[in-house]
């Protein structure tokens, strides 16, 4: 098992890993949920945006395991508040284009700090010989 912390991703704000690794007849990556914070630390008060930051966070961290979008097998989205669902769907398209994870969507009363409005956790598989 490997776990990793990308450096293109903001370090963890609490005890945990962005990622961890497990190996089985092909590869399997199970991402804690990022959030719309950029690696700079600094969140987006849109909560659009947010959702942005998070899904590129996923993609770094993605990347950082030699995996791609299309390898995402699993979605959960955390929500705080109203956003406009048109634009949030419209969000969630862009990014992953003809890719259609599965998904569940969750409204939250909150996340880990107030000015966040966003988490997506994932799992990705990617076959092996």
């Amino acid at each position: 098992m490997i776990s990793r912390n990308p450096q293109d991703v903001h370090a963890p704000v609490a005890e945990y890993t962005h990622q961890i690794e497990v190996s089985a007849p092909g590869r399997w990556l199970v991402l804690s949920g990022q959030i719309g914070m950029r690696q700079d630390g600094s969140v987006p008060q849109d909560p659009i945006e947010q959702i942005d930051v998070a899904l590129e966070n996923l993609r770094s961290n993605l990347d950082a395991a030699g995996m791609v979008v299309s390898d995402l097998v699993k979605l959960t989205f955390y929500l705080v508040g109203d956003m406009d669902p048109a634009a949030r769907r419209a969000a969630v398209a862009e990014f992953f284009g003809d890719h259609l994870p599965t998904s569940t969507l969750l409204y939250v009363s909150a996340l880990a700090a107030p000015t966040l409005r966003v988490e997506i956790d994932a799992w990705a598989f990617q076959q092996t010989a």
